[in-house]
């Protein structure tokens, strides 16, 4: 083979090599139905993490904390599992793992340890942190297990801002599978600046629209605070979290 030939074939592994790596650059979590997604849609969920701070600076980022709203507090170790809720309305706080579901409940001020009691906030504590979770970092997980995304085309959020529309729906995952959502994508910014929800996929007009504003760096990634009549507060992604956030009342 001539140099000429062996400099075009190094030429094609290369690009081939670059393609490959931009297109694994934010691989799908597994169960994500890339099959009945399109590929605009995920090319645009794609943008959409790059804009956050990028697949790696998100897998980087361990630890969270947000206060939902007013009435719940959350810490979160993304890599154990771990969390601590508590909650201003109920009374209760809550150290639990959400993967094995074990963990240790002190409501209004008292330890609780009968076990039909623990179960029952251990489920509800986790159904708190997955809604309240999602609200907090819904961008990071468009290409999520169960999901399914759908390039509806291009429309204007409430506040008149140019945005490409995705829709993202569930199957057999989380609590409320046959939810739906249209998620907006700022034209120029590519961060995701509102969000509707219908509580079924076939619903014809949303239960509530609002806002992706505010957006600020926390850490290596980007996190949005301001819902409208909702805010989300204390937003912070430390490198480090006390290991009794998670293991002491």
């Amino acid at each position: 083979m001539s140099k000429y030939l062996n400099y075009l074939v190094v030429l094609c592994l290369a690009g081939f090599i670059t393609a490959c790596t931009q297109q694994l650059s934010n691989p799908p979590a597994e169960g994500f139905n890339s099959t009945d997604s399109d590929s605009k849609a995920i090319a645009i969920a794609d943008e959409v993490m790059e804009a956050m701070g990028g697949r790696q600076a998100w897998d980087a980022t361990r630890y969270l904390s947000w206060n939902f709203f007013g009435s719940r507090i959350h810490h979160w170790d993304k890599k154990t599992g771990d969390v601590r809720i508590e909650s201003a309305k109920d009374n209760y706080t809550l150290l639990m793992n959400i993967h094995t579901m074990k963990g240790k409940l002190k409501k209004d001020g008292e330890l609780v340890t009968h076990p039909d009691s623990l179960s029952k906030y251990m489920e509800k504590g986790k159904s708190a942190w997955i809604n309240d979770a999602y609200w907090l970092v819904m961008p990071f997980k468009l290409k999520d297990s169960g999901v399914t995304l759908k390039y509806k085309g291009e429309g204007k959020t409430e506040a008149g801002e140019d945005s490409d529309i995705l829709e993202l729906t569930f199957k057999g995952v989380g609590d409320t599978p046959d939810n739906k959502y249209d998620v907006y994508v700022d034209k120029n910014t590519r961060l995701v600046n509102q969000w509707a929800f219908y509580p079924k996929y076939d619903d014809p007009e949303p239960r509530f629209l609002t806002p992706w504003a505010a957006y600020k760096k926390h850490g290596a990634i980007m996190l949005s605070s301001d819902r409208g009549k909702y805010q989300l507060t204390d937003i912070e992604a430390p490198a480090e979290m006390a290991e009794a956030i998670f293991k002491a009342f």
